[in-house]
């Protein structure tokens, strides 16, 4: 039960995280076009209509994607066994799930495509690029974090050892 608990906390942790790193990039992409007018951001706005911080939603939801296939597929690994590309492949299969949920909605029903739009799968299509790019940085990203949290983690339990051995030698 721990175990579960455990690594609930870390998905939800990991989720939290792409999350806000997800709204801090559609701050940044609504600042650049203001800042740069020039490129054709009307293309971006018909298609995303949401508020640009709403991009936390899905970066939360692939967060837990991630979570769930890295646990999968490499839930016997250390982090400093796995090498930065193969990190981010993972993020990109993440990424390109996460890009399938609106189109399994409209296939169960739940979901329907506007009236005038693009079929299904060339929807599906605009949507997988991005995701799965910003699943692939944000899983590279998140490796990063993970070794850096390990090697912290691993001085401080060198400074503790030593701290020990200083107390028995007194």
């Amino acid at each position: 039960m721990i175990t579960f608990l455990k690594r609930l906390r870390g998905t939800v942790v990991l989720a939290l995280l792409w999350a806000i790193a997800w709204a801090v990039g559609g701050i940044l992409i609504g600042a650049s076009s203001v800042v740069l007018p020039f490129l054709p951001w009307d293309a971006f706005f018909r298609v995303f209509d949401a508020p640009l911080p709403a991009l936390a939603v899905p970066g939360f939801m692939g967060g837990v994607l991630f979570s769930v296939v890295i646990g999968i597929a490499e839930h016997r690994r250390q982090f400093e066994e796995l090498s930065v590309v193969r990190f981010a492949g993972w993020g990109a299969l993440g990424g390109l799930l996460l890009s399938m949920i609106p189109a399994m909605a409209v296939l169960f029903g739940s979901a329907t495509v506007v009236e005038g739009a693009q079929a299904l799968w060339p929807l599906t299509l605009i949507l997988a690029v991005p995701l799965t790019a910003l699943s692939a940085a944000s899983a590279s990203g998140s490796l990063w974090l993970a070794r850096r949290s390990e090697r912290t983690g691993d001085m401080r339990l060198a400074d503790g050892q030593a701290q020990d051995l200083i107390a028995r030698a007194d």
